[in-house]
């Protein structure tokens, strides 16, 4: 099998799919990996290290595309990418298809087999998801933080308090892995956080992590209390394949404090909060009903390093499972493949994107 390893091209998106260690494993195994010139450099993998791994370099992606059988990278093609993707190639990334209905039409019409990382299930843990959580739930704290500083916009407020003043309070919607990590790293700068979910044993975990988290059912009322409190919210509800639904409002949000801060880990899925509208690092935030937005669509992408390693390492056993002949009978892949055929094929982004009909393609929003 031909893989190829594109350099990614989202604005200030630095990480790479595959680390050098992984495609000398993928080399031993016997499959020919490419890799086009620059993908690891701002990770801090330089083309020599790819090729002592046994890579070939591609000079640019139209080469890579040409080449490669399996093609893997960490976010979804953009427009310049459609063109070069070819009917019968394997396209394995994120792809959040549920919120972009463009790429969704692209795929089908190039007649790609698309497999989502999101998607690859394993029970109801997402390995492929999983990692990329974490690091975004840990920067949601950490962007949230400096963004409540008064030189950035927000409220003026130090979220673990001190003797003699009180602490700041921060609310995290979803208990999973994104959720998780974001409601112990705010609880561990001692911030009063609470966290909802509808999961009882969820919300065991997080009451566990500290005397500081109050776990909660997500009823309306307690919701929407919780948001006229808080200084920090993190939306990080997760349904797979699907679009993240809208549990804050508009009208919760200008409710806020003027100068607090809304960080949506959700906004790949189209967000859990109304007022969320998709960013990039070059321009990470805005003000809406007066509360400082957060809402990049590629957030683990500020720690290209941690998170190329960290990705890499869990995608060499699928990537080896995909690039061979029989991948179509493993359940857990088959289970992840989004657009296959000219056809949605995937029940939750089907009824996203086309009400359950996976053979029309879909409108653009």
């Amino acid at each position: 099998m031909r893989i190829g390893v594109l350099r990614e091209v989202k604005p200030l998106e630095g990480r790479v799919a595959l680390i050098p260690d992984a495609v000398a494993e993928l080399t031993d195994h016997g499959h020919e990996v490419w890799v086009e010139a620059g993908a690891g450099r701002v990770s801090g993998y330089a083309d020599a290290e790819y090729a002592q791994a046994g890579a070939r370099c591609a000079a640019d992606a139209a080469e890579l595309y040409s080449q490669a059988q399996l093609v893997v990278k960490v976010k979804e093609p953009i427009a310049t990418e459609y063109p070069l993707l070819r009917s019968g190639q394997r396209l394995f990334s994120f792809l959040h298809l549920a919120a972009a209905p463009e790429l969704a039409q692209a795929l089908m019409q190039r007649g790609v087999t698309a497999i989502a990382f999101e998607t690859v299930a394993v029970g109801d843990h997402l390995p492929l998801l999983a990692p990329m959580s974490e690091i975004a739930g840990r920067i949601a704290v950490q962007v949230g933080t400096t963004l409540l500083h008064t030189p950035s916009g927000g409220a003026g407020i130090l979220l673990g308090g001190l003797p003699g003043a009180e602490r700041g309070r921060v609310m995290v919607l979803g208990a999973g892995v994104a959720g998780g990590a974001a409601t112990a790293a705010a609880a561990g700068v001692g911030a009063e956080v609470v966290v909802f979910d509808r999961s009882a044993a969820k919300l065991a975990q997080m009451r566990a992590i500290g005397p500081n988290v109050t776990a909660l059912f997500p009823t309306r009322s307690a919701l929407a209390r919780a948001v006229r409190e808080a200084d920090l919210l993190i939306g990080a509800v997760l349904s797979p394949g699907a679009r993240a639904p809208r549990l804050v409002t508009r009208a919760m949000v200008a409710g806020m404090r003027p100068g607090s801060v809304v960080v949506d880990i959700s906004v790949d899925q189209g967000g859990c909060v109304e007022t969320t509208r998709a960013t990039d690092y070059r321009e990470p935030t805005y003000v809406a009903e007066g509360v400082i937005h957060f809402a990049v669509t590629n957030m683990p992408g500020a720690v290209p390093r941690t998170a190329s390693q960290a990705l890499s390492g869990v995608l060499v056993p699928y990537v080896l499972r995909l690039a061979a002949a029989e991948w179509a009978a493993d359940p857990v892949l088959a289970a992840g493949v989004n657009v296959q055929g000219g056809r949605i094929v995937h029940p939750a982004v089907a009824t996203a994107l086309v009400g359950g009909r996976g053979d029309a393609p879909p409108k653009p929003s």
